[in-house]
């Protein structure tokens, strides 16, 4: 008995399932969507606008939007707009401000390094009984 269930085991084909990764949000042409309003005015029977959308796929909302643009004067409102943040133009002056940052962070830097570097030769020429000509200190 044991035999005969592996048999049957294998005789079972398991469909294999695919899935999409990630779902795409469908774009339409503005000539598509021009094409299907002209479609939908020319159903003239009851059950025809229905069978329309059925056959493309679509849902009444898409008419009901695509009509509001066309009679809006959108022609360009029937293209499909570009999904996510806009690009802002890069300004000149916020490149500039970012270099000087950057120059301004590099010199600070520097200037840090020497004042330790001063400090330094003081305490040496102190520990080594050195004495350092003042400094005549200008505004």
């Amino acid at each position: 008995m044991p035999g005969r269930m592996s048999e049957l085991n294998a005789a079972v084909v398991i469909p294999e399932v695919e899935v999409a990764e990630k779902a795409v949000r469908r774009q339409f042409s503005a000539e598509y969507k021009r094409k299907i309003l002209r479609e939908a005015e020319a159903c003239t029977r009851e059950g025809a606008i229905g069978a329309l959308l059925r056959r493309e796929g679509l849902y009444s909302s898409h008419l009901t939007v695509w009509r509001a643009a066309r009679e809006r004067g959108a022609i360009a409102g029937l293209a499909p707009k570009k999904r996510g943040p806009k690009v802002a133009p890069v300004d000149p002056r916020d490149r500039k401000i970012v270099e000087l940052e950057r120059e301004t962070r590099r010199l600070t830097s520097r200037l840090e390094r020497a004042e330790a570097l001063v400090d330094l030769q003081k305490k040496v020429s102190l520990l080594l009984g050195i004495v350092l000509p003042e400094r005549d200190e200008k505004p």
